[in-house]
């Protein structure tokens, strides 16, 4: 089975005496078994890579969670020790390549940090600590060694009608494994709101006229994504455009030939 290309965002972490770019295997599972393409780990050097090259060679992008936050210096936050920890290398590289996947029409998936990394490339700013928030939910994953039981599938969203995942989900509820402690606060002029918490909390967005599928979500859709028919459906949307662009490039080369 052909697997197109996709890009993979990675964090910058520091163990065994070295430097790592890496991103966790529930992710890189979930582009296999899900969308069913080739994930490809991007190195977070910033401005030292071409995006430019980097997106002609591949047919999508996923952001992936992490535990680090988007710097607030970036979308003029409070860049506290209390708001981290940070990955400022990773920042580097995945606001500009959202940016370029959007501005070229690549297919775009951006999970939990990476739907926050998204509303800020796109002009939009966090709300840090929302569970501090009057009225607002705990939003934060429950305290547990199980990792099952950190990532159960617990909350109710909503998903807008007309919006682009009303055309995967349906309009309607739909309950997902919303983990986080920061959110989006002002949103990016290029963006809609697609779900939403009960609370009122932003939890998925796309781009406005995107020329192709643009759509970050709050949760993790990657970890129950064999299981939780929900979190495989976001997958085969996002494997499905992924595959589109990819005949569609192969049409405009073979064109231009």
């Amino acid at each position: 089975m052909h697997q197109p290309l996709v890009a993979i965002s990675t964090d910058v972490r520091q163990f065994d005496n070295y430097t790592w770019h890496a991103a966790p295997q529930q992710y890189l599972e979930a582009a296999i078994a899900g969308a069913g393409v080739f994930p490809v780990l991007v190195p977070s050097f910033g401005d030292r890579l071409d995006f430019d090259e980097l997106l002609s060679s591949v047919d999508g992008v996923m952001v992936t969670g992490s535990k680090s936050n988007v710097h607030p210096s970036l979308y003029g936050g409070d860049a506290s020790e209390a708001n981290g920890p940070y990955d400022p290398a990773r920042d580097a590289t995945t606001l500009p390549l959202i940016r370029r996947a959007v501005e070229r029409g690549v297919p775009l998936l951006a999970i939990c940090r990476g739907i926050q990394e998204m509303n800020v490339a796109l002009g939009g700013t966090l709300g840090t600590e929302i569970h501090e928030r009057e009225g607002s939910l705990d939003h934060r994953a429950p305290v547990s060694d199980k990792q099952d039981e950190r990532f159960a599938i617990h909350q109710t969203i909503l998903i807008k009608p007309g919006s682009c995942l009303a055309g995967v989900f349906g309009a309607g509820d739909i309950k997902v494994n919303s983990l986080h402690r920061q959110a989006i606060d002002r949103l990016g002029p290029k963006l809609q709101i697609e779900a939403v918490a009960s609370d009122g909390t932003v939890e998925a967005v796309s781009v406005r006229d995107s020329r192709a599928f643009a759509v970050g979500v709050q949760w993790h859709p990657e970890y129950w994504v064999k299981s939780d028919s929900n979190s495989a459906k976001i997958f085969r949307a996002f494997g499905d455009a992924v595959r589109l662009h990819a005949v569609a490039k192969a049409g405009a080369r073979a064109a231009a030939e």
